[in-house]
């Protein structure tokens, strides 16, 4: 068997339905959105990704899964043209609410999800997908994204496969199978005949920004699909003795996998 005998985009699907249960549906993050509104979108990550993204030669962008607009902020003060896509209305809302509040009137708002049709989403000089690519069809993502974009396409996938560190998880007695790696993202790719380049973005765990324990509780819950009382009592005891660095947990890890497109 040789590497073009595997099927990446076939083995990705059976491996995210094994560990992944039931996805979100939108009405999850327009819940989160007015707390990811409140909070200013910028981040280290956000600063790390822009940095390491190439902006010579274009004027427009599209972000896919664009949230609050961590990303799509910043890049609209450097662009002419930001389309920003996410299937909550709710985080539109709130991004749309942010790029008025900082004078931005660049942003085009679209309503989609992954799997909708995407005819009418403009091709952009530059398209980003960054922490939203947790997709039932691998395979159909990367080709939007690449077919979408006529200079480059910057996303991050999870490196390592946890959102919450392993160790953390057997603290409350349960552990979650790992999320698919973006190894396959790469090797689905050298099937299209594209030849990515590969970078890390490491930041602190979302435990790490806990306020106290309820809140922590409440994050190590949203990660592990919900805590039953006895998984409550059992973190609340380990928590109450760990240092604040193994409250943290280990730092999150994302693949920034980038390509450019023939000919740009």
């Amino acid at each position: 068997m040789t590497l073009a005998d595997i099927d990446f985009a076939q083995r990705y699907r059976q491996h995210l339905a094994a560990a992944r249960g039931q996805p979100k549906p939108p009405q999850v993050w327009d819940q989160r959105a007015g707390e990811l509104g409140q909070r200013a979108p910028h981040s280290r990550y956000a600063d790390d990704f822009i940095a390491h993204m190439r902006l010579d030669g274009a004027r427009t962008l599209l972000d896919v899964g664009c949230g609050a607009g961590a990303l799509a902020l910043p890049l609209a003060a450097r662009l002419e043209r930001v389309v920003a896509l996410d299937y909550s209305r709710g985080m539109l809302e709130a991004l749309s609410r942010n790029a008025q509040a900082q004078g931005l009137d660049n942003i085009q708002p679209v309503l989609r999800a992954w799997e909708d049709d995407w005819s009418d989403v403009p091709a952009c000089d530059i398209v980003v997908a960054s922490r939203s690519t947790v997709v039932e069809d691998m395979a159909g993502a990367l080709a939007k994204l690449h077919a979408k974009a006529r200079l480059r396409v910057y996303l991050t996938h999870l490196a390592g496969g946890h959102f919450i560190d392993p160790a953390i998880q057997q603290v409350v007695g349960r552990t979650r199978p790992a999320m698919p790696d973006y190894i396959y993202l790469i090797n689905i790719l050298h099937g299209m005949g594209i030849q990515p380049s590969l970078d890390y973005i490491s930041v602190p765990s979302q435990l790490a920004a806990a306020s106290g324990f309820d809140d922590y509780a409440r994050r190590v819950a949203r990660s592990m699909g919900g805590l039953d009382d006895d998984e409550h009592a059992r973190l609340r005891a380990w928590y109450e003795r760990a240092s604040p660095q193994e409250r943290a947990g280990a730092p999150l890890r994302w693949a920034l996998i980038h390509w450019q497109k023939d000919g740009a």
